[in-house]
């Protein structure tokens, strides 16, 4: 409960300086970088839990028939909730020794990363923790990522304090790819007449065929309702009852589909974590897209070189950011589901499904779906129903739609990056503690005062 109570953003690290009039400072420390054993913590609390997930959910319909494909991509647990556990967030890790990814490992990577390990956190070593986030760490620069200090990369008082020496960071990176395509295949599992018709709400109706101008003339004759957007699949898609044309999806309409709601979860978790560490921790504006996804310092880029999916040419552009470069990937690093990285889009929908269904996917492994229940027969009675593929006819549209947006926007997905960037990132280090003494009450900052007395002087 203190944790939550005293959560506060504290921004100014030990060896910074801020110039603030009557209550400027100059630091007389030396930047103190966080401990590799507290960096270890924070990384590791990203997500590793070595538990599952819990599928306390009806693998039925209400009348007893067969009802989906399961929506859930992965089997393990993350320490955030995650929309259909997609575990969509990266994070790269910023510090004075250089720019890291910290890549989350998936179903049985995540559990022999922790085998011959305590199964209680609290009696791991400080080996344990340093070794474990060890294993999520791959190295991309050997120094701290930076910017000039200046309007679009840092803005107002972030100039003076954000991303200093002896800071560490964590910047969240989001695959939308997965869950843009598991979300299509999950609401065409439902039952005929529960699975909506896909139009494109950038892009007005375009009779191709026979069928699709017999149904722009009978909406211009009050026939059937009038149809203002693209309907992908044409007007074929809109007959009998496997798919239900009244409540249409758009494309656009959803956004990111709440796959970065883990982002914002993940970070209050790392906010109470650095609470309860006495660590300073703030969450602040980041450096925003594009500018973080190209690497060219001579050229003035100083972010970090993604593979960028060039648009197609337009002669009207659409919305942003469809006619913009799509940052798609870190080759062999962080790769989307997108060409190139997969042969096709039908290659990508493919894929999804076999990460879930396959003999190593989500509930193809008997041996990790049943951790979560007393019994393994209980787990295989659930796993029976749930190991169900979807459909081809489902497959098929899926396919349809996932090619149209491709083939359309020469981008997947076009109303939104293949990787989001969120827009924030968090900030934690050891407190600037004579800064806070001189100005600020003391009960603001006491676990942060008593943070050295906890952990000791590492430094």
């Amino acid at each position: 409960m203190s944790a939550i109570f005293e959560r506060r953003t504290r921004r100014v690290a030990r060896g910074v300086s801020i110039q603030s009039g009557p209550i400027s400072y100059t630091s007389q420390n030396k930047p103190a970088p966080l401990s590799p054993v507290e960096e270890a913590v924070l990384i590791v609390c990203t997500g590793l839990t070595g538990t599952t997930t819990m599928h306390d959910v009806p693998a039925r319909n209400d009348d007893g028939s067969e009802r989906f494909s399961a929506p859930l991509i992965n089997i393990i647990a993350r320490s955030a909730s995650s929309i259909d556990n997609a575990h969509a967030v990266s994070f790269f890790l910023i510090n004075d020794e250089g720019t890291f990814l910290v890549k989350h490992l998936r179903n049985r990577e995540g559990l022999e990363s922790l085998k011959g390990l305590p199964p209680r956190w609290e009696d791991w070593s400080e080996s344990d923790w340093i070794g474990t986030a060890a294993k999520m760490k791959h190295r991309l620069y050997k120094e701290r990522l930076d910017f000039p200090r200046r309007w679009p990369y840092y803005f107002i008082w972030n100039r003076q304090i954000s991303n200093r020496p002896g800071t560490t960071i964590l910047l969240p990176i989001v695959d939308l790819t997965r869950q843009f395509i598991n979300v299509i295949i999950s609401l065409l599992s439902e039952e005929d007449g529960q699975r909506p018709l896909f139009v494109d709400d950038w892009q007005r109706f375009r009779p191709r065929t026979l069928l699709d101008w017999g149904a722009w003339l009978a909406s211009r004759l009050g026939v059937v309702p009038n149809i203002p957007y693209q309907i992908i699949g044409g007007a074929r898609r809109g007959r009998g009852d496997w798919l239900n044309s009244e409540f249409p999806v758009s494309i656009g309409y959803a956004g990111e589909l709440r796959t970065d709601y883990e982002t914002f979860f993940q970070l209050q978790n790392l906010m109470l974590i650095a609470q309860g560490m006495g660590l300073g921790a703030w969450i602040h504006a980041a450096v925003e897209a594009p500018y973080l996804f190209e690497r060219d310092p001579a050229k003035g880029k100083f972010g970090i070189e993604f593979r960028m999916q060039k648009p197609k040419t337009w002669r009207r552009w659409p919305p942003l950011p469809a006619p913009l470069d799509n940052p798609i990937g870190i080759d062999g690093v962080l790769e989307s589901l997108t060409p190139p990285y997969v042969k096709s889009m039908d290659a990508a929908v493919d894929q999804v499904i076999e990460e879930k269904y396959g003999p190593a996917g989500t509930y193809g492994d008997n041996s990790i779906f049943d951790r979560a229940y007393k019994k393994a027969e209980y787990g295989d009675a659930f796993l029976k129903m749930a190991n169900r593929r979807p459909k081809p006819e489902a497959v098929a549209y899926a396919k349809e739609i996932c090619n149209y947006i491709y083939d359309t926007y020469g981008r997947f997905p076009a109303h939104t990056n293949a990787l989001h960037l969120p827009g924030v990132w968090l900030q934690f280090s050891h407190l600037e503690l004579e800064f806070y003494d001189k100005y600020f009450d003391p009960s603001l900052y006491r676990r942060q005062a008593q943070h050295q007395e906890t952990w000791g002087d590492q430094h």
